[in-house]
């Protein structure tokens, strides 16, 4: 059983920056893709940033956080990071971290593993 536990999320003003940290249990980090969506007030759930490991590991961005975050991952504490800097007050939202077997994919049902969200709110 994988479960996952996101932490690091909070208030913070326009322009500064936040880590959210997602702990992965029940397989080793290497062996899946990890990835992060967010999910705003009456919005859909949507793709921030996945990374897939192994040979040439493979990270790709929505276009709304691309320049502005990154993620990576700490095999020795299976651990996956979401760095966001220069927040806006668009990136609000409760952010998830996911996990799936094989390579990245950006759509919500193609991850089998979830997390409960941490909730980021960047005030004006």
């Amino acid at each position: 059983q994988v479960q996952l536990v996101e932490s690091g999320g909070g208030l913070v003003q326009a322009g500064d920056s936040l880590r959210l940290s997602c702990v992965v249990s029940g397989r080793t980090l290497s062996s899946l893709t990890s990835g992060w969506f967010r999910q705003a007030p009456g919005k859909e759930r949507e793709f921030v940033a996945a990374i897939t490991w192994g040979v040439g590991t493979k990270v790709i961005y929505a276009d709304s956080v691309k320049g502005r975050s990154t993620i990576s991952g700490d095999n020795a504490k299976n651990t996956v990071y979401l760095q966001m800097n220069n927040l806006k007050p668009e990136d609000t939202a409760v952010y998830y971290c996911a996990a799936k077997p094989g390579i990245w994919s950006t759509e919500v049902r193609r991850y089998d593993y979830w997390g409960q969200g941490t909730q980021v709110t960047v005030s004006s």
